[in-house]
């Protein structure tokens, strides 16, 4: 009989998506991505497709050169290729540095295997205290929904997460079902990391002193998010389809916004708007917040300030928004190249 593991793995992936394609399997030696990589090996049966494992070393530890070949390891008993890639040593990282790292090396290895997707160990544990984490800083519909199931990581490969219903109780109650070690962050214990103070402490302390289901509660609320973002991406796509013109010449970008059926009781749907134009014009969104996304939203229906709605806008990224009579103009210089 399978285990539970197996089960809930198989549910939420079924073998028959991609049992004949080529899957990189992302390691780091640690319990859930090992689960990972030992299930979707027990459940991959007479498909003509393989799993690739990718570690990537980020190098910030003593102990990630024992992990790197506890992996290469491992896949070699499993009998699967393992690529392997390593930060520059003459790079000082922060955790968003590395995270872009990872991804670009994961990119790499799925194009070098001819791979559709890339699978990675993400849990339900992970879900909640992403959930968490994001209300405690503040966030909107899309950041309660969580962390996204599956999302295209580049042209023709899609990243999977199929453990994001699975709890890390049962990963590990798997991996000892199979007598199959695994390596321990010890950075995963440390303190001064605010996720790791959600994990260790406040969702010990909600959990036992003030909601007993706190954890599948946050897993709930970010199902419901997702519902809810879900039909917001179809009403915006309708709006950008009706009122939204791109252009590009060998100098800017050009985005006219048709402001005339646009109302104030549509604040919310437009500033998702504006968000999907940033998003579809490959417009950097690091520095806009919800002040500017509303602000946008103002200026379409004449509701920016007290006397009236400002005709011209800087935003961040080099983006101009102007009011041309219905229509909100935006601009971006083209990026020289040389």
């Amino acid at each position: 009989m399978s285990h539970p593991f197996e089960t809930q793995l198989a549910e939420s992936w079924p073998v028959c998506q991609w049992s004949d394609l080529t899957v990189v399997v992302a390691v780091s030696g640690g319990p859930d991505s090992v689960a990972l990589l030992r299930g979707l090996q027990a459940l991959r049966t007479g498909g003509q497709g393989q799993l690739v494992v990718a570690h990537f070393n980020h190098r910030w530890r003593d102990e990630s050169a024992e992990e790197a070949a506890f992996v290469e390891q491992l896949a070699g008993q499993l009998q699967l290729a393992c690529l392997c890639g390593a930060a520059s040593g003459s790079e000082v990282q922060n955790e968003e540095t590395a995270r872009d790292q990872r991804y670009e090396f994961l990119v790499q290895s799925a194009r070098q295997a001819g791979a559709r997707y890339v699978a990675v160990a993400h849990t339900a544990d992970d879900q909640v205290e992403t959930i968490l984490h994001r209300i405690m800083r503040g966030t909107g519909i899309a950041g309660l929904a969580g962390i996204p199931r599956v999302r295209q990581l580049d042209h023709g490969i899609g990243l999977m997460r199929p453990l994001l219903h699975c709890r890390r109780t049962t990963v590990t109650d798997y991996l000892q079902s199979l007598d199959q070690p695994w390596r321990t962050d010890a950075s995963n214990h440390d303190l001064q990391y605010t996720r790791n103070r959600i994990r260790q402490q406040l969702l010990p302390q909600l959990q036992n002193q003030y909601q007993e289901g706190v954890q599948d509660a946050l897993l709930r609320l970010g199902e419901r998010a997702c519902e809810v973002q879900q039909l917001l991406d179809l009403l915006t796509e309708e709006l950008m389809e009706q009122s939204v013109e791109c252009q590009q010449d060998d100098q800017q970008q050009q985005v006219r916004i048709d402001c005339q059926a646009l109302t104030t009781d549509q604040q919310l749907l437009l500033r998702e708007l504006f968000v999907a134009i940033w998003k579809r014009q490959s417009w950097p969104r690091q520095a806009m917040g919800s002040e500017q996304w509303q602000r946008l939203a103002e200026m379409a229906t004449n509701n920016g300030s007290h006397n009236g709605a400002q005709s011209v806008q800087s935003l961040p990224g080099l983006v101009e928004a102007k009011k041309e009579g219905e229509s909100l103009l935006l601009t971006r210089p083209l990026e020289k190249h040389q």
